[in-house]
């Protein structure tokens, strides 16, 4: 199995900054794409950001320029600094990992994501 913590996140001010950070564990083999969701309360969750192992980068619109992913392959980590924040940004956010495991005797090709944790803008 392959487990999702994210840290980070808490109350911020437009205009602030905030950092979130998450680690995979467990017998990973590789990781493809990670990155970054959000959901707000009673939207869909929607993606904010994501990373590929060589290092390439999607952004939802309404995060760019303001938003960075970063990436660490041999770590298994994946940040997100997120400036000039808005009280739109308001939302649970959630790590997201295609990830290939050994399972004993076989490989197994996964998704999976993190418990979420809040991100909460005032203006």
């Amino acid at each position: 199995q392959v487990q999702l913590v994210e840290s980070g996140g808490g109350l911020g001010q437009a205009g602030g900054s905030l950092r979130l950070s998450c680690a995979a564990s467990g017998n990973i083999v590789s990781i493809n794409t990670m990155g970054w969701y959000r959901q707000a309360p009673g939207q869909q969750r929607e993606l904010v950001a994501t990373s590929t192992t060589r290092g390439g980068a999607n952004y939802a619109d309404s995060v760019k320029g303001r938003f960075t992913i970063s990436r660490d392959n041999a770590k298994n980590t994946v940040s997100l600094q997120m400036n000039s924040l808005k009280p739109e940004d308001t939302a649970v956010y959630y790590c997201n990992a295609d990830a290939r495991s050994w399972r004993g005797t076989y490989y197994w090709n996964g998704n999976y994501w993190g418990q979420g944790t809040q991100v909460t803008v005032s203006s």
